[in-house]
């Protein structure tokens, strides 16, 4: 019992950093390939400590049990399919990941917006902590409508109250995407065919939004005169003159929508792939400028913790991160998922930029 407690304090303490952090920021994009291939990509913020995140590959088979206000006693569940994720914090909290029926799944912070149902312990069995919906659904469902079905049979909950709450992306190999978020305990799916996700307020504002950008287009602005005086562009992009800069999930939205719709069509999959990077690397959050100045929280190199991009269409995962800008990926093909062990393993295991001497 004593070790118990233990771990549950742990876990609880592991949740409640997630909520002291600043830069509670994820960008989610969609992009598909001439080929017909579709790719999601995102990044995770977090700019109060190190998330310590790890990748784990699950078997089928592999039993889960979710963690509850009281310990971990809440639902349990049984991998049907094998799946990849990148988790943070605990091992158990994936953040991202794909199964092998080619379903992508991932959570993004939601902070003031969410709110699940109370936690009631005559309901345990059928209980299950929001940050490990993400690994419930990639174990038990195949694509968009089975998610929807699974959801109606489980309570979402939070393990710490403190901590903030989350919505979450679904996407499957036909390219139906939506989004799921919890308010005032009701469960809402939106179909998401824009492709975009950032964080609060609620996805129908945030699309809602973008009306206020309708000036905004791709090249640049003709000129014009005002008066007795010519206007015309400094250079190149002045058609997206006013697009925000900040950091505020809202302008992340609105700057998503517009780099992810203007961008051009790649050929093949791994295209998009390294295109999805490169329009994510506009994301990147340097520690800093979410804090006080001298109120800065923790020595870690960035806010944006790691950037990941899922070819859903091929069943690849890639992924880079703060200490390490070299994209890694993970095949699910090449994992046998009926004979594999469950695996944790650091994203990083040296936490510094490697840098390649050429003299």
């Amino acid at each position: 019992m004593r070790k118990k407690n233990r771990l549950i304090g742990m876990v609880c303490m592991a949740v409640a950093l997630l909520a002291g952090g600043k830069a509670e920021a994820c960008t989610g994009i969609t992009l598909a390939a001439q080929d017909s291939s579709r790719v999601v990509a995102r990044t995770i913020e977090w700019g109060g400590s190190d998330l310590n995140s790890q990748y784990v590959i699950v078997p089928r088979g592999y039993g889960h049990q979710s963690y509850t206000p009281e310990g971990i006693d809440g639902m349990k569940f049984v991998a049907r399919y094998g799946y990849v994720g990148l988790a943070v914090e605990q091992k158990e909290f994936v953040a991202e990941g794909l199964n092998e029926a080619g379903l992508s799944a991932g959570l993004f912070y939601f902070p003031g917006y969410g709110q699940y149902e109370a936690f009631d312990t005559s309901q345990k069995s059928s209980s299950l902590a929001d940050l490990q919906l993400v690994s419930y659904v990639l174990a038990t469902c195949k694509d968009v409508e089975e998610v929807q079905e699974a959801v109606r049979n489980v309570h979402v909950v939070a393990i710490d109250p403190r901590a903030s709450t989350v919505h979450w992306r679904f996407a499957d190999r036909t390219g139906r995407q939506v989004v799921l978020e919890i308010v005032n305990g009701k469960s809402c799916f939106y179909e998401n065919t824009l492709g975009v996700l950032t964080n609060s307020p609620g996805f129908e504002w945030q699309l809602t939004n973008l009306n206020n950008y309708v000036n905004l287009y791709p090249g640049s602005a003709q000129a014009q005169r005002l008066g007795g005086r010519e206007l015309k562009s400094f250079g190149a992009g002045s058609g997206f003159l006013g697009l925000p800069g900040d950091i505020t999930p809202p302008s992340r939205f609105v700057r998503a929508a517009f780099y992810q719709s203007t961008a051009p069509v790649q050929s093949t999959a791994f295209q998009a792939v390294l295109q999805g990077f490169q329009i994510l690397n506009n994301f990147d959050i340097p520690v800093g400028v979410e804090f006080a100045e001298g109120k800065i929280p923790a020595d870690i190199p960035s806010a944006t913790q790691w950037t990941s991009v899922t070819d859903i269409t091929h069943g690849i995962i890639y992924f880079r991160t703060m200490y390490n800008s070299a994209i890694r990926s993970i095949d699910l093909n090449k994992i046998n998922f009926s004979q594999a062990a469950y695996k944790a393993v650091p994203l990083d295991t040296a936490k510094q930029q490697p840098v390649v001497p050429l003299y």
